[in-house]
Formats: C-alpha cells, structure tokens, sequence
C-alpha cells in the first residue's frame, strides 16, 4: 500500500471517530460548533497529508510511526490519551445538558469566534514548523543525517510544534462553545511539558549540537516564560 493509501485511510478513520466524539454526545448533529471544529480541523489535516505527498514524502512516512523507543514517552501517551480523549466528548455533553449556559451563561459567537481564531494560529504554526523541519516525527528518535534546526519558529522556542500544540489545547473548547471543557483541554498541557522534558534529554544526548542550540534559544515552550 502506497504511502499517500495509507495517509487518507487513517485520516478518514481519524475523521469519523473526532465526529463520533463530538456528536454522539450531543445528542445531535445541530451542534454547529461541532461541525464548525469538524471542518477547520480536518481541513487542516487535509492540508498537511497534501502537503507532505507532494513537498515532503520522508516526514509524512516518519509521521506515520507511532511506537515510541523512549519508555517514558509511552507513559505520556497513555497519560494525555486518558485526559484528552474524554475532553473532546465533554463539549458535547455540554451541549446537551447545558453546563456552561446553566453556571456560567451561554458562549457567545464572539467567544466560539475568538476561540476559533487561537486554534488557527495554533494550525498555522503547526504548519510552519512542518514546512521548516522535515525531522518533525511523531515519534522520540534521532534519525540518520539529522541535524539541529535553528530557523523560522525555532529561532523564538525550541519546541514550536507542543506550543501550537499547547494554543490548539487553549482554543478548542471555545471553538466548541464549552466553558466547563476548558480545564480538561488545558490539563493535556501538563503530559505535553512532561513529553518535551523528556524529548530534550534524548536531543541533548543524541543530536550533535543540541546543547549548544539550547544555549542559544532559552525558551522552551512559551517565549519569556519557559
């Protein structure tokens, strides 16, 4: 099977299961800020398989490992799968008893908009990152030939890719129209910084000039912060 086979099979299996937790908890396929995220997300996806076919084949087939050599990355797997999957399913709830309208009062489009607008930033910088480095994996691992990169987003942090991440986690639950979801998706930030620690000690180990590089750039995640 052909790598592009496999990229659109598991973003049509990704597709249906996002809409599956969004919308089987709402009870109801009105819930426009669901199909709203829907969109926007897949659209983003979409968007990265096509480029990635044609501009990077190399880093679409290394995104599509996802066994970690790193036992401590496998704990955060496990970790953040046990908080952000039950986030996702929590707007929907949401939507159908009315949480957020009942103790805090509805989301407004302004909210849903602005919302919207942090989880396109954070696809956006996704993106660059990608566009910038072709040794983005999904996975822990220094490969052949690999070497540090310093340009674009990783002039300002040294892991752009967990801070669209991180805004992605801020934006979503708004986009969602739920106020009470936001906690769960910002917990998934707290497995994400446990992931880049980890990540850091394997580069500094492995990766030829990485320590220097962390001289360089301080921040980690968020700039003049960590």
């Amino acid at each position: 099977m052909t790598l592009q086979a496999r990229v659109l099979g598991r973003f049509t299996i990704g597709g249906v299961c996002l809409a599956g937790l969004l919308f089987l908890p709402a009870g109801s396929v009105r819930y426009w800020q669901g199909w709203l995220f829907l969109a926007v997300t897949l659209g983003f996806f979409l968007l990265i398989v096509l480029y990635l076919a044609k501009h990077d084949p190399a880093l679409g087939e290394r995104r599509m490992h996802y066994k970690e050599k790193e036992r401590e990355q496998n704990i955060f797997k496990i970790v953040a799968s046990l908080i952000y999957f039950p986030a996702l399913t929590l707007p929907g709830f949401d939507f159908r008893f009315g949480w957020s309208r009942k103790w805090l009062g509805p989301v407004p489009l302004a909210v849903v908009l602005a919302g919207l607008a942090v989880a396109l930033s954070a696809y956006c910088l996704i993106f660059w990152v990608m566009r910038v480095n072709t040794f983005a994996s999904r996975t822990i691992e220094v490969v052949a030939g690999q070497r540090v990169i310093s340009s674009g987003p990783y002039a300002v942090v040294r892991h752009p890719m967990y801070s669209g991440i991180a805004l992605m986690m801020l934006g979503t639950p708004l986009v969602l129209g739920s106020y009470v979801a936001l906690p769960a998706f910002v917990l998934v930030i707290l497995p994400l910084a446990y992931r880049l620690v980890n990540e850091e000690k394997v580069l500094r180990r492995d990766l030829a000039g990485y320590a220097e590089y962390c001289e360089r750039t301080r921040f980690r995640l968020v700039p003049g912060l960590w």
